[in-house]
């Protein structure tokens, strides 16, 4: 069960998956910094840059992220630190090795990983502007596609739509391209479908609560019958005469 657990941190997935996914380094973090990120999630107090912890993790980031060419994207092995400006203004995108380990050690999210023995690594991408219109959860159900859901639910997106067929079917295949080389056959995807029309896996997450079953609403349904893809609809438009009293 830890073994199949572990397989769902980055560092776990990533060696039987490189070929989908971004390009990522992994730096491994000294137990000093673990246990600082630890201890600033119990406490709530903030890690200092200028102590020699902090000095030693940048010097650790900077030879791996100084051959990324412009921005890269950082996260631990079970998360990012979307929970920080950096992510609201930036997308996550961080140049400096500075920069990238004060995000990861001001992020919640990451200090409570640490804190529940989650962070053994700090994972690092080269940055890519993402549409949010091209992002996808996928539903593998016993190793095949069962359903397949926009990710980002704040919109409609128009020209979805008539690709409907098309995204469905390389899904399908994408996904009989990738399951044969995982122990889990029944696990849920993120991905990123490219203009060059590739999936690329942002990340793995387990089948069932609390991964999000997004506009499949609920787990609760039989995953043997295929759902399709599930967009949110058009805005309805009222016709007609249209009366309000106050």
């Amino acid at each position: 069960m830890d073994d199949l657990r572990n397989f769902f941190t980055i560092p776990g997935w990533y060696q039987p998956l490189s070929p989908f996914t971004f390009e990522t380094k992994f730096v491994k973090l000294r137990t000093d910094a673990i246990a600082a990120l630890a201890d600033s999630y119990n406490s709530g107090a903030d890690i200092s840059m200028d102590c020699e912890m902090s000095k030693q993790v940048i010097a650790d980031l900077r030879p791996v992220m100084k051959k990324i060419s412009g921005n890269s994207f950082v996260s631990v092995d079970c998360c990012a630190p979307t929970d920080t400006e950096r992510f609201v203004s930036k997308g996550g995108a961080v140049f400096s090795p500075e920069s990238a380990w004060f995000f990861l050690a001001r992020s919640k999210k990451v200090a409570k990983a640490a804190a529940a023995g989650k962070v053994e690594y700090v994972c690092i991408r080269p940055y890519r502007h993402i549409s949010k219109a091209r992002e996808f959860r996928l539903f593998v159900y016993e190793g095949k596609l069962s359903a397949m859901s926009q990710y980002n639910l704040n919109r409609h997106y128009r020209r979805l739509e008539g690709f409907r067929k098309r995204y469905w079917k390389l899904a399908e295949q994408f996904v009989q391209d990738v399951v044969w080389r995982i122990p889990v056959k029944t696990l849920v995807i993120d991905v990123y479908f490219t203009s060059s029309e590739r999936f690329i896996i942002i990340d793995l997450n387990c089948w069932g609560k609390p991964t999000d079953p997004l506009l499949l609403n609920t787990w609760d349904r039989d995953w043997n019958e295929v759902a399709g893809i599930q967009l949110i609809p058009p805005p309805t438009k009222i016709s007609g005469e249209v009366k309000v009293s106050f």
